[in-house]
């Protein structure tokens, strides 16, 4: 049978002061006053009854999933007790699967992105599934590049697979790029930006963490088959992503299973930043976006965002390129340029007032 698994974890620290631990990104009305979350399970659910939809996310942020999820079964809520990187959230979710149904081909999608068109996203689902059912695949999903992205990783296409056209085999994966490099990609028509979701029946990839990270294997499989140990054995789990522990190895050929990837030709964001955020709000004639009591004059391609509550207005004047953000505590003001060093701005913040400002 097939499923599908939200992952729904993380901090999105580069979008503080909005996202805080107790309230990452994904689960805030960011965009059109719908979270990431809520949109990443309109994706899904055309695809699998929501009976067989999961989410894997911070046991802190389990009470907010299910208020945002009513259609969520209680039993399909996996809370993790501490974030262990990507592998150990997916290879608990597939070990929970397996366990529950040992022919499960199962989904591993991502709850902090923007995809458009929404059918072209199933439609690529569809393909990944059919794929992943039949002989000992892993199979990702590859963005096509629109520009030279340096912020992504890469995969680097092979042989398109017999009876499956454009889909490929993975010949290997690439790190972040430099700016040319990643030109060359573009160019190249070689690379598809590594969207970090995948199809596969769980059997398999347990297989092959088995070979690969046979301490994670233990661990996920026993906690399958008895739940009520989570707390104390999810935190002795190695903490490493799923592309390191496994996908990079298995396209060197460490593991017994081949790799292949669908492509997404679709409009692909992960909101990881401002200025990505910028980008799904809608801007005036002078290209400041805003959101909440504003006042802008003589301003241009700014984001100023106010969730301060009511009574409190921000105004600005003559100002350009900035990201401007207040919240009931906090107000974040940075040139748009320098929104990347916002995570090492929550890190400094931490370090001189406590955490309860992160």
């Amino acid at each position: 049978m097939r499923y599908v698994v939200i992952l729904a974890g993380g901090s999105g620290t580069r979008l503080w002061p909005l996202s805080r631990k107790g309230m990452p990104k994904q689960l805030l009305n960011l965009i059109g006053g719908t979270s990431l979350l809520r949109m990443a399970w309109d994706r899904v659910a055309g695809v699998v009854p929501a009976e067989n939809i999961l989410v894997c996310t911070g046991a802190a942020y389990a009470d907010v999933v299910a208020e945002q999820l009513p259609e969520l079964l209680p039993q399909n809520l996996l809370g993790e007790p501490v974030g262990r990187d990507s592998l150990n959230a997916i290879a608990w979710s597939a070990a929970v699967l397996a366990e529950r149904d040992p022919e499960a081909v199962v989904a591993m999608v991502t709850a902090d992105h923007v995809i458009e068109p929404v059918e072209a996203f199933r439609d690529a689902l569809e393909t990944g599934f059919e794929v992943a059912a039949g002989d000992d695949r892993l199979v990702t999903f590859g963005v096509v590049p629109t520009s030279p992205h340096t912020g992504l990783g890469y995969l680097h296409r092979g042989d398109e697979l017999d009876g499956h056209p454009d889909v490929c085999t993975v010949r290997e994966f690439k790190e972040k790029p430099d700016l040319a490099t990643a030109q060359h990609y573009l160019e190249s028509g070689q690379y598809w930006w590594n969207s970090g979701m995948f199809v596969w029946r769980a059997a398999t990839f347990l297989s092959q963490l088995e070979e690969l990270v046979p301490e994670s294997y233990q661990i996920v499989t026993e906690l399958a088959a008895a739940p009520e140990k989570l707390a104390g054995l999810y935190s002795r789990l190695p903490r490493i992503s799923v592309d390191y522990g496994v996908m990079e190895p298995v396209s060197s050929g460490q593991g017994s299973a081949q790799i292949v990837a669908v492509p997404l030709p679709i409009r692909w964001s992960d909101v990881g930043g401002y200025p990505n955020l910028a980008e799904h709000l809608s801007a005036d004639e002078a290209g400041n976006a805003v959101e909440g009591q504003t006042v802008l004059l003589e301003a241009t391609d700014n984001l100023v965002i106010n969730r301060s509550g009511s009574g409190h207005v921000v105004a600005a004047v003559g100002v350009e390129d900035l990201v401007v953000v207040t919240t009931p505590d906090v107000t974040l003001v940075c040139p748009a340029g320098s929104a990347e060093q916002v995570k090492a701005l929550v890190a400094e913040v931490g370090t001189r007032y406590g955490q309860t400002w992160t």
